[in-house]
This record gives C-alpha cells, sequence and structure tokens, in this order.
C-alpha cells in the first residue's frame, strides 16, 4: 500500500507559484577541507528518513492532492565530483530544478577542488522555507561531526506537524480567535516592476550575487541605526530607491516591496514541529521618492513601524486560503485563488545572519556562505539578502538572458551607491 503524507496548505501554494519561479531555494557553503563523502551520505539518509517529505512525489490529482512517499538512492539525493571547471559545475548544479513529480525534494553535491570541498544544495520550497532550511544545514553538521567523532547515530533531527495551524498553537484563546478570523487578502497590488528585458525562450536560470564587505556593511548598519532603521528596513529601502533609478519612475509615484514575514515568531517552541513553510508577506513602501536615499529610509521606517505594531503581522489572509482549498476540490480552488491573489512583481526576503559556527565541520567553519532563493520568471523578482563574516550577500535569481544580467548587475550597482550615500 503506498504511503501518503498530507499536502498542507503552504504546500499547495508554492506548488501554485509555479507559474512565477521554480521554487526551488539554494545553498553554497565552501570549505578548506576535504568533507567524508561517506559520512555525509549517511547522515543525508538519515534526514531524509526523518523527513519523508523530502523523499516524496507531489501528486496533483485535482479533487485532494497529497504526497506520495517514494523509494530513492542515496545516488538520487548526493552528487560527489572532482571537477575540471568547479565554478560551472557548482552554476549548474544551483540553476537545476527539481520537478515535484520527482522521488526527492532535495539535491546535494559534494565537490572537491583539491584539499578543499563546496557543498551544494538544492531544495523544493513546498517542503521548507529559508528557516527551517537554515536549521537544516545546522543540524546536518552537527549530526555529521557527532556521527565522525562519536559515532552517533544521525537522527537529531526536528519531525512533527507540518500544518499551517501550528502558528496559532501558542496564541492566546482570544488572538487564536481573531487571527483565524483574518480573511482580509493583502497581497501586493503595486504594479511597478523590475525592468527586465522582454521574455524570452532563450531566457535560462542564472544566480548573480553582490558582496559588501565587512567594513563598509557595519558603516551601513551604524548609519541606519541613527536613523532607527534596522538591517532589513536599510535593504528596503536602498532597494526602493534603486528602482527608482534604474526604472526612471516618477519621483511623484509611491512603490512598495513585499518582504517575508517568519511566523515562527507566533510560536514559542519549535521543537516539536516539522520541517515546513512558515514564511508569509508584509508591504513596506513609500509614498514618494525621497529627495536622498536617507529620506526613503525614513518613510520605510515609518512604514514597517506600523506593520510592526500590528500584533498579527503576516497572518492576514491565512484563513481566506484555508476556506478556498477547503470549500470545492483543488483544481476549482486554485483557479479562485488565482483570481484573488496578485503575486508581487518586487519581493526581498532577509534571511539574516549564517551561523558559522553551527555549519563547522571537523571543528572548521565555512570559508565562504550563502543562500538565495527561487528562480524568478519575468517580470518577477525577488532580492535575497544573507550575511556572514559580517559581510552582507545580496542575490538575484532569475531566467533571463545576457541583457537581464547586465540590468541585474546595474541594480547592484545602484544599491551600491546608495549604501554608500547612506554611510556618508
Amino acid at each position: 500500500m503506498e504511503r501518503k503524507l498530507t499536502a498542507e496548505l503552504w504546500d499547495k501554494m508554492h506548488y501554485m507559484f509555479r507559474d512565477f519561479n521554480d521554487r526551488m531555494v539554494h545553498v553554497e557553503l565552501h570549505y578548506d577541507f576535504r568533507i567524508d563523502a561517506d559520512a555525509l551520505k549517511t547522515v543525508l539518509i538519515c534526514f531524509l528518513e526523518k523527513t519523508p517529505v523530502l523523499h516524496s512525489s507531489f501528486k496533483d490529482n485535482h479533487v485532494n492532492p497529497y504526497w506520495k512517499v517514494e523509494d530513492y538512492k542515496i545516488e538520487d539525493v548526493l552528487t560527489v565530483l572532482e571537477p575540471d571547471n568547479l565554478q560551472k559545475v557548482i552554476d549548474d548544479f544551483l540553476t537545476q530544478y527539481i520537478p515535484p513529480e520527482s522521488n526527492v525534494q532535495i539535491k546535494a553535491a559534494l565537490f572537491y577542488e583539491g584539499n578543499k570541498s563546496v557543498l551544494c544544495i538544492v531544495e523544493n520550497h513546498m517542503c521548507m522555507d529559508g528557516g527551517d532550511l537554515k536549521y537544516f544545514l545546522n543540524a546536518l553538521c552537527s549530526n555529521y561531526n557527532d556521527y565522525t567523532t562519536q559515532h552517533k547515530s544521525p537522527l537529531a533531527l526536528r519531525s512533527g506537524s507540518r500544518s499551517y495551524t501550528e502558528v496559532y498553537s501558542d496564541l492566546s484563546p482570544m488572538d487564536k480567535k481573531a487571527a483565524q478570523k483574518l480573511y482580509k487578502n493583502v497581497s501586493s497590488r503595486d504594479s511597478h516592476k523590475f525592468p527586465f528585458s522582454p521574455e524570452s525562450k532563450e531566457d535560462k536560470s542564472f544566480i548573480l550575487r553582490r558582496r559588501i564587505n565587512s567594513e563598509r556593511f557595519a558603516r551601513i548598519r551604524a548609519a541606519g541605526k541613527k536613523s532607527g532603521a534596522t538591517v532589513n528596513d536599510i535593504l528596503v529601502a536602498a532597494y526602493i530607491h534603486s528602482i527608482y533609478e534604474l526604472a526612471n519612475y516618477s519621483d511623484n509615484e509611491g512603490i512598495s516591496v513585499s518582504c517575508a514575514v517568519d511566523l515562527r515568531r507566533y510560536i514559542k517552541d519549535i521543537s516539536s514541529k516539522g520541517l515546513t513553510n512558515h514564511t508569509a508577506f508584509m508591504q513596506c513602501g513609500t509614498p514618494r521618492k525621497g529627495r536622498n536615499i536617507v529620506e526613503t529610509l525614513s518613510y520605510v521606517v515609518r512604514s514597517s513601524e506600523k506593520s510592526k505594531q500590528d500584533k498579527f503581522m503576516g497572518l492576514y489572509g491565512l484563513p481566506l486560503l484555508k476556506l478556498g482549498y477547503s470549500i470545492m476540490p483543488y483544481a476549482a480552488s486554485e483557479e479562485v485563488i488565482k483570481i484573488g491573489y496578485s503575486n508581487p512583481l518586487l519581493g526581498m526576503s532577509n534571511i539574516g545572519a549564517i551561523d558559522g559556527d553551527a555549519l563547522a565541520l571537523s571543528n572548521k567553519k565555512p570559508t565562504d556562505a550563502f543562500l538565495t532563493g527561487a528562480v524568478k520568471y519575468k517580470p518577477y523578482a525577488l532580492l535575497t539578502a544573507t550575511s556572514y563574516n559580517n559581510e552582507l550577500s545580496l542575490s538575484m535569481c532569475v531566467r533571463g538572458n545576457e541583457e537581464d544580467k547586465k540590468i541585474v548587475n546595474t541594480f547592484f550597482d545602484y544599491m551600491e551607491k546608495n549604501f554608500n550615500e547612506l554611510a556618508k
């Protein structure tokens, strides 16, 4: 008898996002020693057995979709290679697409270059978001270390419910009742977009990254602090100010960006919860372009503070989605939700700081580390931000062409210019 897993609300939503992006989340970790491939295989096998959705195929039967747990071989998950052209194989691996019908929803690669290693991971966002992927990576490294040094079975990984309803579990009875009535649709209606080239059959997925060194990043943070701004506020302000400049939008037009919100903020103890998605979005924007980046930042701070004062931030629309998926067959509900849902043209995900100590293998921290979000299909754009060793990484994943690469790099140039203006 086939083993089935429930397709949770966010699984269905990210499946619907197939029209907007490839749903893959990407990881790249560099180490200055050769990782033990056999030990890594053992840890990955144990982790997949603890989290069966990672070796399941998504079955869209148009009525009530579900996950079917599948058999797999470790070779389906992990590639071990010592390539001639390291950067090319990294790029090729990270820009791949894992179909939801595949028997595995996560793939890893261990690339060797002399005495160095690069560990790359690609996983389907339907299974877990950036927040749980960071946890997965930390647990992977911790279990690898315990297995290689103490011969402990690598089974220390969270498991439990993957339901979106877990975000309500620690709310007071009154707040829970109120939150479950937040039917308001808060999806973005902003028509401003990233000025990509027209879509073409020749477009291919690519990932571009821009680094801001630790000294400059420290100055930027210090300057923002004087304005009462968080790092997230600074990123949004520079993003919006740069879009005005890149796309030549009128200074009098307001622009908003959809920012990812981690709903785990509402869960007191995540240790008994399964790996899943608990990410929603809030709108953050400006009524007009500031006369300079400092004024644009002040608009953003005002906008984000308004959202933060709402104790239900990020919870709006969840009951509406639940209702939409419950009252009719899945295929029909998806079409209805598409009518009411507006995918944001401009999005940002600040994944935050990557913990080098947590990612240390054999007592050696990564020499470089970054995560980035899904490959977006034009005209949709997502800016992902991470920091490692106090260095900021900005990245964009796009299905586009050489012209789009130039446009994204010009956007990064504007971002850097605006960071520098702020730091002054």
